[in-house]
């Protein structure tokens, strides 16, 4: 803003010494001094008020709050945000992206269901980055229906509810541009289990997981297989031969719909199969000695 400070209207040469001054004269440098003066004032409490300070004037706090104001060609260096740290550990957590935009869960001690408010209105993009230290594999974390961007590619999702291999710290970013009606994920710290490193030994009545590629039996009994993720291959193997298994499968590719069964005969020894889900069925594509029903 142009200052309307205007020295030029204070006459510095009035009075003039030894001699008779006018006495308008001096009323005139007199309210040309205060209206000066009113400007300065002015000016110096819209700049106390408007512009961003390294740090706070005497008497007051800090506070560079942009309300929201452009700030555009900018070189930036040595940026850094708060953490914040969210107290609750189970059940509904509310994330408010107004506190922070990185936020941390600390252990958690029970399956948690995530909520997100106040983003930034539609049309101006925020995002949060969300710490999740999980304390149990039991654990999991329900996401709300708003997060539908990219989901499908998070490891462990399945109909929003992520499942974790091993207990652990995670890190996800949600970000949205719609004032939170939709919201994007993506994994930050996203561990990709190899085929050779990723299986576990399946109990009588337990769940195969859909975290870990490779399943194997030591015991007889039953197990079942959840509905997985386009494209997802997992394979199951007898390593006894006194082990018979029969697995219950989530939408079965080899019957028109529904369940299905597949057989590990406890008198074959290395039985074992490799499925793959493809348009939300199980599709068996390879075998050795399983029956199928």
């Amino acid at each position: 803003m142009a200052s309307q400070i205007n020295p030029n209207d204070i006459d510095g040469a009035y009075p003039v010494a030894g001699q008779d001054n006018n006495s308008q004269g001096f009323r005139d440098n007199f309210t040309n001094t205060k209206t000066n003066f009113t400007y300065a004032a002015d000016e110096i409490t819209d700049l106390q008020n408007n512009v961003l300070l390294k740090s706070a004037l005497t008497g007051t706090t800090l506070d560079n709050n942009m309300n929201n104001g452009n700030i555009y060609a900018v070189n930036l260096n040595d940026v850094s945000t708060n953490r914040i740290t969210i107290a609750t550990t189970t059940g509904a957590i509310a994330v408010n992206y107004a506190s922070g935009q990185y936020q941390t869960i600390g252990a958690t001690t029970g399956s948690i269901t995530l909520s997100f408010t106040n983003f930034p209105a539609a049309g101006y993009y925020g995002s949060v980055c969300l710490q999740i230290t999980i304390g149990s594999a039991a654990h999991t974390v329900t996401l709300p229906a708003a997060v539908s961007v990219n989901a499908v590619g998070v490891q462990g999702y399945a109909s929003n509810v992520i499942t974790f291999a091993a207990a652990g710290v995670y890190e996800f970013n949600f970000g949205s541009s719609d004032g939170g009606s939709t919201i994007t994920i993506t994994e930050n710290n996203k561990k990709i289990q190899p085929l050779n490193n990723s299986s576990e030994s399946l109990a009588s009545a337990g769940a195969a997981s859909l975290a870990l590629t490779t399943s194997y039996f030591t015991t007889s009994g039953t197990a079942t297989l959840a509905a997985g993720v386009s494209g997802q291959i997992k394979t199951f193997m007898q390593t006894a031969s006194t082990t018979a298994m029969v697995l219950t499968v989530t939408n079965a590719g080899w019957k028109s719909s529904g369940t299905g069964t597949i057989t590990f005969p406890a008198t074959t020894y290395g039985t074992g199969c490799t499925l793959q889900y493809v348009n939300s069925k199980w599709y068996v594509i390879g075998n050795n000695a399983c029956t199928f029903g």
